[in-house]
């Protein structure tokens, strides 16, 4: 099935838009929707909806013909043996950005924020980013080892490794270049692209501390170097701290089996912490005393600063949070009620509350978040609004267990500079024109 086959969502019933008397869109604007408002808005838009509902039932032939599905045997199960998503929803895939997509090896695949709900990534939308291509690696020749500073050089099988106490838990992974090319003026146009290097799974697999024991790793060991088996080689320096933490190592995603594109069958998993440090395809962890400054820790995943110096191991993804919808690229239809929504996160702990503005950071209000809200994993928030037609700029900003609070733009470059790459976490900005249009622009 083609693009031209599917429905033409221009044929779809806008919602009325004048079922709000003004005093009630001010105060839901202004304050959000409480239990009073809720019931206030509900009555409107079922007097509303009554008052429409005898002209659509004369006109809306898809409610007064029974379609052909209908009417005849569904498809057996074995026709799709391991589920898809509906044709209908092909279009939502992740993308690439030819301006980070160098070649076919060296790629990144970006996850369409704009279309998902709740807190958790599909393993097949989940982002990618890879330095050498993906590998599909045979399950029982894969071999784990951890050598270095420990009493007993070990190697695991990925048989043994399945067999010993496992853990499942939610957290976030984040590219430590996600939203990178938001620091210059270059405004790229959806939230896929300026957010897309973010997911949030379920991992399962081993402790990282209960493999370190069982080597009888070095008390005063400071760093691990994980190493990963595919082309590019990949290896990254991991704090101790990191390590004994809530490390996973990691051969489930969302219930089943890591994908390959995911590092098929063990990768590190190190919440809070960039994606580059989330080794795919691990295969060897070295116990150490000082950091191994390896070539993409020295070349690359450092912060240029101001002054021409760069800050190397800032490794922690500090609190973020982003508007998913209404974002760049879409368009509000009519006027009326809109439910903002969008994701904020953490790698340092939990997110405590999040906050939305309409008017570019002038006035704030606190967003609703929904439950479970956990360590180092993403948050999704929803705030009430009432668009009348005007021209407004939306923002999120995120709080975090610690008290760190998400800078504005402006402050961020004040410190960073805008030369930078990495470990970008300024409050994003959607303009709503009064044609609806939503796009990207950079306050400050």
């Amino acid at each position: 099935m083609s693009s031209d086959d599917l429905p033409d969502q221009g044929k779809i019933r806008p919602a009325p838009e004048s079922f709000l008397d003004s005093d009630l869109i001010e105060s839901i604007s202004r304050h959000g929707v409480d239990h009073r408002r809720r019931g206030l808005l509900q009555s409107a838009f079922g007097a509303a909806v009554a008052a429409m509902s005898g002209a659509v039932v004369a006109s809306d032939q898809d409610i007064l013909t029974l379609p052909e599905w209908s009417r005849t045997l569904g498809k057996p199960v074995a026709a799709n043996p391991y589920g898809q998503p509906s044709i209908y929803e092909q279009n939502i895939i992740r993308r690439q950005s030819p301006g980070l997509t160098q070649t076919d090896q060296a790629s990144v695949a970006f996850t369409p924020l704009q279309n998902m709900f709740g807190m958790i990534t599909p393993s097949g939308l989940h982002f990618e980013r890879h330095h050498q291509g993906w590998v599909d690696i045979d399950p029982r020749r894969h071999r784990l080892m951890i050598n270095g500073l420990v009493e007993k050089p070990i190697v695991f099988t990925m048989e043994e490794l399945m067999r010993m106490p496992s853990v499942s838990r939610l957290h976030f992974l984040e590219c430590g270049a996600n939203t990178a090319l938001e620091w210059g003026n270059s405004a790229v146009p959806t939230v896929q692209y300026t957010h897309g290097m973010l997911s949030g799974s379920e991992w399962t697999g081993v402790p990282l501390s209960l493999l370190l024991e069982r080597a009888g790793y070095d008390k005063g060991a400071k760093y691990l170097l994980a190493e990963g088996a595919d082309g590019s080689s990949m290896t990254r320096t991991i704090n101790m701290e990191n390590a004994l933490d809530d490390a996973i190592v990691a051969y489930g995603q969302n219930g089943e089996m890591l994908r390959p594109e995911q590092g098929y069958p063990l990768r590190l998993v190190v919440p809070g912490v960039q994606g580059v440090s989330w080794v795919k395809w691990l295969r060897r962890l070295e116990v150490g005393d000082m950091p191994y400054a390896t070539k993409d820790e020295a070349s690359h995943y450092v912060d240029l600063m101001p002054d021409g110096q760069q800050r190397q191991y800032t490794a922690i993804q500090e609190a973020k949070s982003v508007i998913t919808a209404p974002s760049g690229g879409q368009k509000l239809q009519n006027r009326g009620y809109y439910n903002i929504t969008g994701l904020a996160w953490s790698g340092r702990g939990t997110v405590t509350k999040v906050e939305v503005s309409v008017d570019g950071g002038r006035n704030w209000r606190e967003a609703r978040l929904d439950g479970p809200v956990l360590p180092k994993m993403l948050t999704r928030f929803h705030a009430d609004w009432v668009w009348q037609g005007e021209t407004a700029l939306l923002q999120s900003r995120v709080h975090d267990s610690t008290g760190y609070i998400q800078p504005q733009r402006a402050d961020l470059v004040a410190v960073r500079g805008t030369r930078s790459i990495y470990h970008n976490n300024a409050i994003q900005t959607w303009r709503v024109k009064s044609d609806g249009e939503v796009d990207n622009v950079q306050l400050g």
